[in-house]
């Protein structure tokens, strides 16, 4: 039912931001809960951060805490990933994700994926 296309990766240095869009088709996307995962190659997919419907439940890996801020315009249909202070351990593909039912930090956890989109950071 969701479609979802993320954008805005690329490559950084050491310290730089970058912010990452998620941008969801449909007019229910305010019913969905959204994340951020991010996989490295030959790692796992790894959470990153979760918002819930309406913004007021947030949640993020404690490796990006401080650092990271996911946000929400349910009015554009698009959930953001905000990325300062980046390390090149943050090099990965990045993931957006949505559920109708919860907010969850595994992936099990949602229906809906988008194609990822590449982070890369340099030292």
């Amino acid at each position: 039912q969701v479609q979802l296309v993320e954008s805005g990766g690329g490559s950084v240095q050491a310290g730089g931001s970058l912010r990452l869009s998620c941008a969801a088709s449909g007019r229910t996307f305010s019913t969905y809960a959204m994340a951020w995962f991010r996989q490295a190659p030959g790692k796992e997919r790894e959470f990153v951060a979760a918002i819930s419907t309406s913004g007021g439940n947030i949640y993020y890996t404690d490796s990006v805490k401080g650092r990271f801020t996911i946000s929400r315009d349910n009015a554009k249909n698009t959930v953001y990933l905000q990325m300062n202070s980046l390390k090149p351990e943050d090099t990965a593909v990045y993931y957006c994700a949505a559920d109708a039912m919860r907010m969850s930090k595994v992936t099990t956890g949602y229906t809906y994926w988008g194609q990822g989109t590449q982070v890369t950071v340099s030292s």
